[in-house]
């Protein structure tokens, strides 16, 4: 690791809200714009689906089309509660947990603003596939504040 790239983790705001009902996050989610990373690249039309186990942990299934070959990805996962109310750790690979950061979410859970303890994720959901542009100006505000390079996201064709 560079001194460059320890200096921008530490300049990245990764809190979380402070409260969640977790009921109301969940359903389906379409993803706008995300960090470019292996396990999404050439991905379109992204959706997450959450859904409330009984034993308290969650289903997590993101799906999304393959831009070059046409073909549909889907991949399921599990979440469990973190230490923070706006934390999640979602695992798709065995016993391996990643940290879910929600950084920001509307007051009626119409988007969401999603990062981890790493600099190098974000996202931006919504519960339709596109915001107005105002909404979407804001978001993006708020990823800039937190310390976020907002000119690396890529918005997912929906």
């Amino acid at each position: 690791m560079t001194a460059l790239s320890c200096r921008a983790q530490s300049t990245v705001n990764t809190s979380t809200i402070t409260s969640l009902d977790v009921e109301r996050y969940m359903g389906r989610w379409y993803e706008l714009a995300r960090y470019d990373h292996s396990f999404e690249r050439d991905l379109e039309y992204c959706q997450a689906q959450y859904t409330l186990l009984s034993d308290g942990k969650i289903r997590v299934e993101n799906s999304g089309i393959n831009s070059k070959s046409g073909k549909h990805k889907s991949s399921i996962g599990k979440a469990k509660m973190g230490d923070a109310p706006g934390q999640l750790r979602v695992s798709f690979f065995l016993f391996f947990y990643s940290d879910y950061n929600i950084l920001a979410l509307d007051n009626n859970y119409e988007w969401a603003l999603i990062g981890s303890k790493s600099p190098k994720y974000l996202w931006i959901l919504s519960r339709t596939p596109k915001l107005p542009q105002p909404v979407m100006d804001d978001i993006l505000a708020m990823a800039q504040q937190r310390g976020y390079d907002t000119s690396k996201l890529i918005f997912v064709k929906q």
